[in-house]
């Protein structure tokens, strides 16, 4: 049960490589945000339309292809704004007049649901989580069970060392929710990863 009574949070299956991508959103106002748009858009705008939810924004955990692949069709149905960090913005030049640069730290309010952005390197250069109430969504910086590769472009062992020490310190009851499905579970906590993930034990 979430600490807020308006958050909006949907898990959404999506691709062959196990992706989620994310609702998150107010209840009340109606209206959300699509986290890591990728693979089949159409079927993610069509969970938010079934819950009477519009899209307005557009967030990107990182930029890697099978989690921005469907960010173009987003916009060009949408019209919305892409929310994304600045070390990633790098490459979306293409998309530049609807991009947002994020920093640790930066905010999205969407009606009286605010999420807040923590830069996480470690798979890639500007790597985030999405901090929601009592959820955090981790794209490819933790799974259940795991975290994300570092032997790509951008990606660097030790910064992601510091990035799952940097969740390890927060709240244990936070409610992780992964980019991918590559766990025995679709989410876990802070607390449970810390027990069990070997990569969180330092």
């Amino acid at each position: 049960m979430s600490q807020d009574p308006l958050l909006y949070f949907k898990q959404i299956s999506v691709g062959y490589m196990q992706n989620f991508a994310y609702l998150i959103g107010d209840k009340k106002a109606r209206e959300c945000a699509v986290v890591d748009p990728a693979w089949d858009v159409d079927a993610i705008l069509r969970e938010a339309e079934k819950d009477g939810m519009k899209v307005v924004a557009g967030i990107l955990t990182h930029t890697h292809f099978d989690h921005c692949n469907g960010v173009e069709q987003l916009i060009e149905k949408t019209g919305v704004k892409l929310y994304v960090h600045e070390k990633e913005a790098l490459y979306l030049k293409e998309l530049k007049a609807h991009l947002v640069a994020t920093q640790e730290g930066s905010k999205l309010k969407i009606g009286a649901v605010e999420m807040t952005f923590l830069h996480t390197p470690g798979h890639t250069e500007g790597s985030q989580c999405i901090l929601v109430a009592d959820k955090l969504v981790t794209g490819d910086t933790l799974f259940v069970g795991a975290c994300g590769r570092c032997d790509l472009p951008g990606g660097n062992e030790k910064k992601m060392a510091e990035s799952l020490n940097r969740l390890a310190g927060l709240d244990a009851s936070l409610v992780v929710f992964p980019g991918h499905a590559y766990g025995d579970a679709e989410h876990s906590t802070i607390g449970q990863e810390k027990r069990t993930n070997p990569f969180m034990k330092g």
